[in-house]
């Protein structure tokens, strides 16, 4: 397996096939790089190169216990951007990985970016606070924890509903897409999972977003269970400087997986445009 070592010793899995411009894509909560397979193979057929790590703790590296919060995302990322010397890179991110792709670029700047694109992203702030009052209660990621904690394998099993919107009337059900983001999760350490609910959902992006200088697309389904628009995508939009938003009517939160067409089209015109 391909894999760097962090500065702490953790192992972080990659995969990079292809040449040309490189895309860079960063996954959402708790899954793996394995969740932007047709993304890949989409842009490998394109001509580009595409690259995807498991974060810390999930999928294929190491199953760490600390370093699970956005600075250390953001220094792995750095981390695997500086030893495959990345330059021009698109950067794109998915839910938790887009708030991982907001924190590099906030943190590490943008000298080897191209552009990013911010898919279903956890930015600027889930979290529901006095400056913050469109955003989640707490309960709700309490909820989440506990059912991490409690019985991680079945709570992972009924979350795919609202993830892929296949809990609304008349959803067309993809068992196959289901069983995927479950074996996917399951990869992955609890102990990481459970700290990670803490950094996508009390992580404030804010100024992340205002220092982000390339151009940038911020794309969310408006039938988002996970990350509600309104607290995310629209104020994300306005924070990054000439950001485009593209807001897709009736999709839900793993649009990627389920409308893989209509989203890789439009990643394609806003990278070649």
């Amino acid at each position: 397996m391909s894999t760097i070592t962090t500065k702490d010793g953790t192992e972080i899995f990659y995969k990079d096939w292809g040449k040309g411009q490189p895309i860079v894509f960063s996954h959402g909560w708790p899954l793996s790089a394995d969740d932007w397979d047709n993304q890949m193979l989409f842009f490998l057929a394109q001509g580009f190169r595409v690259i995807a790590h498991d974060r810390r703790g999930h999928g294929r590296s190491s199953q760490t216990w600390t370093g699970n919060e956005m600075d250390t995302y953001a220094d792995d990322l750095a981390a695997l951007t500086a030893a495959l010397d990345l330059k021009d890179a698109i950067h794109v991110g998915h839910s938790t990985g887009g708030g991982e792709v907001a924190r590099y670029l906030g943190r590490h700047g943008t000298k080897r970016v191209a552009k990013a694109v911010l898919i279903g992203a956890v930015p600027p702030l889930m979290l529901k606070t006095a400056a913050n009052p469109g955003g989640l209660p707490i309960d709700v990621f309490d909820g989440i924890r506990a059912g991490v904690a409690g019985n991680r394998a079945e709570f992972y099993r009924d979350i795919t509903l609202p993830f892929y919107g296949y809990n609304r009337p008349g959803a067309k059900i993809s068992e196959g897409i289901r069983q995927h983001w479950w074996l996917q999760g399951m990869m992955g350490g609890i102990k990481a999972h459970y700290d990670c609910v803490k950094a996508f959902s009390e992580t404030d992006f804010t100024e992340d977003l205002k220092k982000i200088d390339v151009p940038t697309l911020v794309m969310h389904g408006d039938d988002d269970q996970i990350v509600p628009i309104d607290a995310s995508a629209r104020m994300s939009a306005e924070l990054v400087k000439g950001a485009q938003l593209k807001v897709y009517a009736g999709l839900p939160h793993g649009m990627c997986a389920t409308h893989p067409d209509v989203i890789n089209a439009d990643l394609l015109a806003f990278i070649k445009g």
